[in-house]
């Protein structure tokens, strides 16, 4: 995939007069983008990228979703309906209300870049510079130094993800194959913590709930 630049700088009109009318207060997402704007540029991530090769999506755009991710404890696979779903993430993301979005395989590809090349830190240091232009970050103040714990923590939700989404298709398996059997042992809240996909469901947010 190969790095095409794209307008980092510019909301569709319909899309900022949608957001606004449906969040007279704004979200999250919106007021990181009226206060930092869009906080990434694709030419930051030049070097990640070859110089021929078909389109790849927007990287300032898949910066901003992890970002947004984080912030909402949110897997690949929802973070990427959350693109495809939400007014205020289209805003934040400067895409048309029609914007089918990516797959959330997308996600995950961009950060392994972002390792391989040992550019993680730019997340981290571009968000840092817009909130010091901004005035919302003080001198001497305490700071993380780097973004890896921003991509460790999803990738953890994303294996959280994988492993509740095996389990529930293992147990779909066994239960047409043996339901009597399931039923004589399953605990009863398993019924309802593998009834739907992972990405349908708010993933636990401490360290304790999510090993349970």
């Amino acid at each position: 995939m190969a790095l095409h630049p794209t307008d980092s700088t510019s909301i569709p009109a319909e899309t900022s007069r949608v957001a606004r009318a449906a969040f007279p207060k704004g979200t999250l997402a919106m007021r990181l983008r009226d206060t930092l704007g869009s906080v990434f540029a694709d030419p930051m991530f030049a070097t990640l990228f070859p110089r021929r090769g078909q389109p790849a999506e927007a990287p300032w755009r898949l910066a901003l979703v992890t970002v947004l991710q984080f912030a909402a404890n949110l897997s690949d696979r929802q973070a990427a309906e959350a693109v495809r779903g939400r007014i205020d993430w289209k805003y934040a993301l400067g895409l048309e209300l029609t914007d089918p979005g990516f797959d959330y395989s997308v996600l995950g590809k961009f950060r392994a870049r972002l390792l391989a090349g040992q550019e993680d830190g730019r997340l981290l240091a571009a968000l840092l510079e817009a909130c010091k232009e901004q005035g919302l970050l003080k001198a001497r103040g305490r700071a993380r130094t780097d973004s890896t714990h921003v991509l460790a923590a999803v990738r953890a939700l994303n294996r959280l993800e994988s492993v509740t989404e095996t389990l529930r298709a293992a147990l779909n398996e066994v239960a047409e194959a043996a339901p009597e059997w399931l039923k004589s042992w399953v605990p009863v809240g398993w019924f309802e913590r593998y009834a739907t996909r992972a990405e349908e469901t708010r993933l636990p947010q401490g360290l304790a709930a999510r090993q349970a």
